[in-house]
């Protein structure tokens, strides 16, 4: 969990570095370039198989979500501090709880509710105007980004009932690239070869950062693995300080902290009640 972590933020560092040069449409191109290349080897031995649904308008709709989610990310990590960055899309696990009552009709207690109101409430304390974030579209598309990974979250917690892991992956994979391709068409341009070497290891980091964080989830217990996930915070405060000069002002690591707690919270109510936690959706 904690090699996802330094992954992740690593990740996140090559996005905002290259981020003068490359528009975000056209990383999100070569993170999911990446992402179906790792998949190939899975996929050839049985393609029929790993192709195999029977609803592939969900499958469609959580891939368009997640491409767009992913290029409103890398929108974000490009325009703000990374540490500002990060702790937005910490929301994701607080979008999850609207979306569990209104889309998979689930009965959510009154913990959860306030746990989630306090959350989006230290949102609100990270977008003060006088921030250097502000209340402007970096952060807007932060927000949004977290919303449309939560959106494949509760599409997979959907499929997954009588879907493979497998089959969500290929699809996800396969889907993720062709969509990616026309808005990256618009912005295209070639890289040159020490470029071509950074978006190359931008996109495998991003596949390691999953492998890392489903490995850690499946050997560790999850009320215990999942806050382990906030460390990124940590560590993208410390490069954001070493290869930007970033410095969190006060109230902007506050309203992190509030969102950090409202979600480890929710996280250990799951699993006290038992739930089953679907896999990750992360905007890697």
């Amino acid at each position: 969990m904690v090699a996802s972590a330094v992954t992740f933020t690593v990740m996140t560092l090559l996005i905002k570095y290259l981020g003068s040069d490359y528009h975000p449409a056209l990383q999100a191109f070569y993170r999911q370039l990446a992402g179906f290349v790792v998949m190939v080897p899975l996929i050839l031995p049985s393609p029929r198989a790993a192709f195999r649904t029977t609803r592939p308008g969900i499958l469609l709709f959580r891939a368009s979500a997640g491409t767009i989610g992913m290029i409103l990310a890398f929108y974000a990590y490009q325009a703000m501090p990374l540490a500002d960055a990060n702790a937005l899309s910490f929301t994701r696990t607080l979008w999850l709880v609207p979306l569990a009552v209104f889309v998979l009709r689930e009965t959510v207690g009154i913990r959860r509710i306030a746990a989630t109101t306090v959350g989006f409430g230290g949102a609100m304390l990270m977008l003060q105007p006088s921030t250097e974030a502000g209340l402007g579209w970096p952060a807007a598309a932060a927000l949004s980004s977290a919303l449309l990974f939560a959106l494949t979250v509760t599409g997979m917690k959907v499929m997954t009932r009588d879907h493979s892991t497998l089959v969500l992956m290929t699809w996800s994979s396969a889907l993720g690239l062709l969509l990616s391709i026309p808005p990256a068409a618009f912005v295209w341009r070639w890289p040159n070869g020490f470029d071509l070497l950074l978006l190359s290891a931008m996109g495998v980091l991003g596949t390691v950062t999953q492998a890392c964080y489903i490995k850690g989830m499946s050997l560790g217990d999850a009320a215990v693995m999942a806050p382990l996930d906030y460390t990124r915070l940590v560590f993208a405060v410390i490069f954001g300080f070493l290869m930007f000069k970033e410095i969190p002002n006060a109230m902007t690591m506050l309203g992190a902290l509030v969102i950090i707690a409202s979600t480890v919270y929710i996280t250990l109510r799951e699993s006290r009640l038992g739930r089953p936690k679907p896999p990750p959706a992360r905007d890697e």
